[in-house]
């Protein structure tokens, strides 16, 4: 560092920070997701990833039959594309529970070994439908470019875009989960099943709409996701252990543990990444995680549950 100066470095974090800021957009969308699917019901849903690669690809898609058949859509496109990942990739993650995760609650080694299975079947069906090669949806113009607050710092407008999004669905999330009846149906179920079925809950129908929602929250991690990089059939399996390491991180079940996992790892990277290669700054973040959770091993936040 000492080649650069005080400015120099001042400007280098703050960009590397905004770039962290999309990597902390996508990796919290994911572990919201994720943190419900594995906090709130036990189950390692290995698949998490392919979830948010249907909702990059429902936006691909979007974005071609806008440019194909209808031109002038294309400016609007990809906030009907955020609300169909969600749909979509809500609908999938319903029919997964229904069909295969119902049968194995309480058998997290054979949730993990059947979900992995489904992800390479969902990988297979996106190279058979899209191709092996990776793949970009055409953003909007109001997508593209940046803001220059200084000379020396550009803050892309996608990024904020994607950040703002985040903040919403988040917000979406607590509402849901601590100010909502459903929420207080599925906290119920967490804590005590049977106890919750003897009052009347639909235990069953709770577990798959909650796998429903973590799964429609990756796909609108997915959507965001077109905006900072391209996708193709192992997209989502590159970064479903990061995934899970936020969610451990943080605290299974603690929302903030998970927003607070997500930035501090975002940025981590983002900022070594810059000074080192992308593989060490992953290694020492994932030393350092390591190394805390032998100290905590419940994480940052961990939540609160009576027994």
């Amino acid at each position: 560092m000492g080649e650069y100066t005080a400015q120099e470095l001042l400007s280098i974090f703050a960009m590397q920070g905004f770039a962290g800021f999309s990597l902390f957009s996508v990796l919290l969308l994911m572990a919201l997701g994720l943190a419900i699917i594995f906090g709130q019901m036990g189950v390692i849903n290995m698949a998490h990833g392919e979830f948010m690669a249907v909702g990059a690809y429902t936006t691909y898609l979007l974005s071609v039959i806008s440019e194909e058949y209808f031109p002038g859509f294309i400016e609007y496109y990809f906030i009907f594309a955020i609300v169909l990942s969600f749909i979509i990739a809500g609908i999938l993650g319903y029919l997964a529970e229904f069909a295969l995760i119902r049968h194995l609650y309480k058998r997290p080694l054979d949730t993990l070994l059947a979900t992995w299975g489904l992800s390479l079947i969902m990988q297979q069906s996106f190279r058979s439908i899209f191709g092996a090669r990776e793949v970009s949806p055409t953003l909007p113009d109001w997508l593209m470019g940046s803001y220059a607050p200084t000379e020396m710092i550009d803050i892309p407008i996608n990024g904020m875009f994607v950040l703002g999004l985040t903040a919403v669905v988040t917000l979406g999330v607590y509402y849901l989960m601590f100010k909502s009846s459903w929420g207080l149906r599925v906290r119920a179920t967490t804590q005590n099943r049977v106890m919750s079925g003897a009052v009347g809950i639909n235990t069953k129908k709770v577990d798959r709409m909650t796998f429903a929602l973590g799964c429609g929250i990756a796909g609108i991690a997915g959507a965001a996701f077109t905006t900072i990089a391209s996708t193709g059939p192992t997209t989502g399996s590159l970064y479903i252990v990061d995934t899970f390491m936020v969610v451990v991180f943080g605290g299974a079940a603690s929302l903030f543990g998970t927003i607070a996992s997500a930035f501090s790892i975002a940025q981590a990277q983002s900022i070594l990444e810059f000074f080192i290669s992308g593989s060490m700054a992953k290694v020492i973040t994932l030393l350092t995680i390591v190394i805390f959770l032998m100290l905590r091993p419940e994480g940052l936040f961990a939540s609160k549950v009576r027994k």
